[in-house]
């Protein structure tokens, strides 16, 4: 039963949120033998595209079940507060997979990546991956990389052993191309296979599963879904592909496609994938020492739920950065518990590196915090500082605690975004003195990062694309040159 049912609440509850190893004495002083250290735990991350925050039934969805993801939640923790580090996919990925700001690196200046083949990962950076495999893990890639392109750029390139998916931004879900080519690889080899893409990358990872569960190798599997990113197809959706594969159609962006009911089929066709590798893990004995973690790139797009907030991917208003995220590992975590921490994408590579033993590469220290004893011990909330920017549209953010600075082209916000969740109230003129700090701090955070530069690629929507975006023009590409306030 998913947890909502199990537990009712309002749709405001569910938002305020309500190894070492052990050493064995025998009897004599000289028979002192050391049990062995305890087992790495297993990884299992389990990443929507473009899944608003309120789009899984235990986030208080009333028109959808998921049930399956709602089970990560109710044997695990449920962040109320989570984050995206961008609002749009690349970004996010970029910090997702290193761990740091991705404006440190000149891949996470484009939002998204599209089509330069000369930017992407580079294959020297320490990864989540690579750094795993250093204490013994193998990592598999299933679904969507989007770091960038052969021959200069490849998961395989990036720590990842084997590779299952596509490597640009979206794929047809029936005919498995983007607007341009064929996009369904296994490793290196471009593969022709038919069926339901959420169903071909389900059943890859039940099969990578088994696969390491005979070879008792630690892993990580990342099953990286495309869903429910649009093109807007359902299950049984093949004459929608079909469509959108005519001359003239606008392609697979699919403007003119999608339907709250198709969107809510999309999500329920992922979550009984995730139940079929939930269920992998338990047939083979691993639920209970596997770390198991749900989340999202970025906010919501067209027809996601975002509630309580506004804003849509491509913006930094909380609805395109605030995120589900839900994790387990019975072994470690009490079951049922919610956390009001902020956490952000970068938090899961210290992490995961904390709960296998493995150690960043001190050339390139970390951005995220270590979210471990959140985790295994009730506490409370450690303060944070974090900053966003977006090009489109001049967007800048920086949240200290529960006040936000926001700024979209020239106007400027001040919010208190635990009690004004919508982000209404201005509050820059009232509380002069914090608007005017993390002002200075932002400006402070950004001289730290790469700037924006004209050549990378930002997305926003405009009023022709989105009729609550009225008035809203469509992005020239040029950087926002920022100017330190006078104090």
């Amino acid at each position: 039963m998913p947890l909502a049912d199990k537990h009712p609440l309002t749709r405001r509850d569910l938002l305020r949120g309500a190894t070492a190893g052990v050493v064995a004495l025998a009897l004599g002083a000289d028979a002192k033998k050391a049990q062995p250290p305890p087992k790495l735990p297993n990884i299992v991350f389990l990443l929507a595209d473009d899944l608003g925050f309120a789009d899984v039934s235990c986030y208080g969805r009333p028109d959808l079940k998921t049930p399956n993801i709602d089970s990560i939640a109710a044997h695990g923790l449920r962040f109320t507060q989570a984050y995206a580090n961008s609002a749009v996919c690349t970004a996010t990925r970029t910090a997702l997979i290193t761990g740091r700001y991705q404006y440190r690196l000149r891949l996470g200046l484009e939002e998204p990546l599209a089509g330069n083949p000369d930017v992407g990962l580079p294959p020297e950076h320490p990864t989540l991956p690579s750094m795993l495999k250093k204490v013994g893990y193998s990592s598999t890639l299933i679904g969507k990389w989007h770091l960038g392109v052969l021959p200069k750029f490849d998961p395989l390139k990036s720590g990842y052993d084997h590779f299952y998916g596509f490597r640009g931004g979206a794929l047809d879900y029936y005919s498995h191309r983007n607007d341009h080519s064929d996009d369904l690889w296994d490793d290196d080899v471009l593969v022709h296979q038919t069926g339901y893409l959420t169903e071909l990358l389900g059943s890859r990872a039940v099969d990578v599963v088994g696969a390491y569960a005979k070879s008792r190798q630690p892993f990580m599997v990342s099953l990286h879904f495309n869903a429910p990113h649009w093109p807007w197809e359902a299950p049984g959706d093949e004459a929608e592909s079909q469509r959108l594969a005519q001359p003239g159609s606008g392609g697979i962006f699919d403007l003119d496609g999608g339907s709250q009911k198709t969107y809510q089929q999309m999500i329920e066709a992922m979550d009984r994938q995730i139940g079929r590798v939930l269920q992998a893990l338990e047939t083979n004995g691993l639920t209970e020492n596997t770390i198991v973690i749900f989340t999202s790139d970025n906010g919501g797009e067209r027809f996601a739920d975002t509630w309580p907030f506004t804003g849509k991917k491509t913006e930094l208003l909380e609805g395109g950065l605030r995120i589900p995220a839900v994790i387990s590992w019975p072994a470690r975590i009490p079951r049922g518990r919610t956390t009001d921490q902020v956490s952000i994408s970068m938090d899961w590579v210290p992490t995961l590196l904390a709960a296998a033993g493995a150690a960043s590469d001190p050339a390139y220290p970390t951005d995220g915090m270590n979210l471990l004893p959140i985790f295994t011990q009730p506490s409370a909330a450690i303060p944070r500082k974090l900053f966003w920017r977006y090009k489109a549209n001049a967007q800048r953010a920086a949240r200290d605690g529960d006040y936000k600075f926001l700024k979209i082209l020239d106007n400027t916000f001040l919010f208190n975004v635990v009690d004004d969740p919508l982000e209404r109230a201005n509050l820059k003129d009232r509380h002069k003195d914090i608007y005017q700090r993390l002002v200075r701090e932002w400006y402070d955070w950004n001289a730290t990062m790469l700037p924006e530069i004209e050549e990378s690629f930002t997305h926003s929507f405009s009023g022709q694309d989105l009729a609550d975006h009225f008035g809203a023009k469509e992005t020239d590409q040029k950087p926002d040159i920022p100017e330190p306030p006078d104090d």
